[in-house]
């Protein structure tokens, strides 16, 4: 019986032995994982970062763009308004010239009927 109990320790003790090389191995392999998770989770960091970076830089370039295309707008604005103010300006000289055309048009009449009106008066 003295046997048994030193077989039974040897068994306990190669037991423990394998517990213990289990239990290193998984704490290897959680190390490990953690690892890569970390590696993983600082890789996806990094990506988000340059995303936001991407994103900021085109938000900025947008923004710009919409700066130059109301700068753009309000030169136009400023052209269209002169141009207004110029074609108004060339009705009204283009209305005082039709007047003064009517004018001298009806002067001409006037004496063109005064000329006749003397000469049938001198028949």
């Amino acid at each position: 019986m003295s046997a048994e109990p030193g077989a039974a320790s040897e068994d306990l003790e190669s037991r423990i032995r394998e517990a213990e090389r289990r239990l290193d191995e998984a704490a290897t392999l959680a190390a490990e994982a953690e690892k890569r998770a970390e590696a993983e989770i600082q890789a996806l960091e990094a990506d988000l970062q340059r995303e936001r970076e991407e994103k900021e830089q085109a938000l900025a370039a947008a923004e710009e763009r919409l700066e130059e295309i109301e700068s753009q707008v309000e030169a136009a604005e400023q052209r269209v308004l002169a141009a207004e103010r110029r074609a108004s300006t060339a009705e009204e000289t283009i209305s005082d010239e039709l007047a003064r055309a009517r004018e001298g048009a009806a002067t001409w009449l006037r004496g063109q009927l005064e000329a006749l009106r003397r000469e049938a008066e001198g028949r």
